[in-house]
């Protein structure tokens, strides 16, 4: 068996587990490489977990175009949450539209607004949710777990995909015809808001185009920072 291979099948341990011991899973479809391949693996084996994603409003084209082609081709759901628009009419009123390039707080709160209020709303009553994270896709990534209490949100957190590595994911993707966000062939490796994204030149770290004009150790958006309880888990055999 194959190294990719037998991490596939730790994935699908992890995910079946989670929908054995935590009813009411739901998955953050970010609709990254990474996202598609669970959204792969949770179609192809038929789990009982939820699918949303969050629509800041800023999205790229090709994104929305993912977002399609990934209805066309899977039976899986994918719930849209939207910003509350007076928080964004708020925020341009006060501050501008494009106020986030000013400082990390503005662009912190443009976050907040746009996502981390929305993921409330999209985890309220959950009893655990699963995303797409890597430990090496960003130095504020590094201690991640493959599952652990989520006390921001009151549920448990799962990240099945914790120790793939970039090319493992693409592996799948192109093994598996698994549709995925054209920007990636115009070297966006870490796809979020059009405006504060950008392609990045060969050798720089995948989340390099992401909030490119601060310091590495402030590129989270808020979604996945908090306080955390790492359980000790292990996949069923």
């Amino acid at each position: 068996m194959s190294a990719l291979q037998q991490k596939i099948e730790q994935t699908v341990a992890v995910l079946q587990q989670a929908v054995r011991e935590f009813a009411l899973v739901t998955f953050a479809n970010s609709l990254g490489a990474e996202d598609m391949v669970l959204t792969d693996l949770i179609a192809k084996n038929g789990l009982d977990i939820e699918m949303f994603s969050l629509d800041t409003g800023r999205l790229p084209q090709e994104t929305y175009d993912l977002m399609q082609e990934l209805r066309k081709r899977y039976s899986v759901p994918l719930k849209i949450y939207f910003p509350d628009s007076v928080l964004v009419e708020e925020y341009a009123a006060q501050y501008g539209v494009n106020a986030f390039y000013d400082s990390v707080e503005l662009r912190k709160r443009c976050c907040h607004i746009r996502k981390v209020e929305p993921l409330k709303r999209a985890l309220a009553g959950k009893k655990a949710w699963i995303t797409g994270m890597r430990r090496d896709q960003a130095v504020t990534r590094g201690g991640l777990e493959v599952s652990s209490f989520d006390a921001d949100h009151g549920l448990q957190k799962f990240n099945p995909l914790l120790d793939w590595t970039n090319a493992e994911v693409w592996e799948y993707i192109k093994a598996n015809d698994v549709p995925y966000n054209k920007l990636h062939d115009r070297f966006y490796p870490s796809i979020g808001c059009a405006p504060c994204t950008r392609s990045v030149t060969p050798g720089e770290d995948i989340r390099s185009g992401r909030w490119w004009w601060e310091d590495p150790q402030n590129k989270e958006c808020g979604l996945h920072v908090g306080k955390s309880t790492p359980l000790k888990f292990t996949a069923a055999k």
